[in-house]
């Protein structure tokens, strides 16, 4: 049997990228998998279409995380459908990046409240559906930029710092009540915000991972999988780094 045959999972942020990844795999897993967007709805259904090809179930909602309103009314959504939430993936995030003496006020509350308020409350939301069935697993994802320094990146540095805070606190508040949350910090990968950064940087940073490369997208996949399975039920609150050595 699949890992998560019979499992109702929603990943947030997954209309490419890492989230697709994540979704796929779950889907692969035999998860019917929710996958949340914002704005990029053609890609979302590129990759609902591309689980439903491969045998899988899918099926797209749009959110703004920004907006606690639309949290909820995506939530009641999915649990409305699927009568209840096993997992949820809060993957979602935006960048703004610059130099913090100069960041403009707007950058900094922007992410902010997409990367950290945005996890918080659907962790919220999505603890209540878990809360009546006394299981579920949360995986936030988190970034190396969070333990390490981050250059140019202070706003969403200080917002997954702030993701593995809340991840501890409400894997020690929540475990009691059969629900896990744990969190995945991915370093450098192949795909996502990744893509977009100037390639010198890339090259010079490679140069500092003792693995030699990049990570790839199913390698984080893998990682989140197994933190929202039964094989990781007695891990809670912890921050699984995957990052070929990066942070060592």
């Amino acid at each position: 049997m699949k890992r998560f045959e019979g499992k109702t999972v929603f990943v947030t942020g997954a209309s490419r990228g890492l989230g697709a990844s994540m979704a796929r795999a779950f889907a692969a897993e035999g998860a019917s998998v929710w996958i949340g967007y914002r704005v990029r709805e053609n890609e979302a259904l590129e990759t609902a279409t591309s689980i439903e090809k491969a045998g899988g179930k899918a099926q797209c909602v749009a959110f703004d995380m920004r907006r606690p309103e639309d949290v909820e009314k995506a939530f009641d959504t999915v649990i409305k459908d699927a009568g209840t939430l096993d997992v949820l993936v809060n993957n979602a995030a935006v960048n703004r990046d610059g130099p913090f003496a100069i960041m403009d006020e707007s950058a900094w509350i922007d992410v902010i409240d997409a990367d950290l308020n945005g996890t918080a409350r659907c962790c919220k939301a999505g603890i209540r559906a878990m809360w009546r069935a006394r299981k579920g697993a949360i995986v936030n994802i988190a970034s190396i930029a969070g333990p390490m320094a981050s250059p140019g990146q202070a706003n969403y540095a200080a917002s997954k710092g702030g993701i593995i805070a809340l991840t501890r606190t409400l894997g020690a508040e929540l475990a009691p009540k059969g629900i896990r949350v744990n969190a995945v910090v991915p370093g450098l990968i192949d795909a996502g915000m990744t893509t977009k950064v100037d390639s010198r940087f890339l090259d010079e940073k490679r140069k500092r991972i003792p693995a030699g490369r990049l990570g790839y997208a199913d390698e984080v996949a893998r990682a989140v999988l197994f933190l929202a399975s039964d094989e990781a039920s007695y891990i809670v609150g912890q921050a699984l780094v995957v990052d070929g050595g990066l942070t060592l």
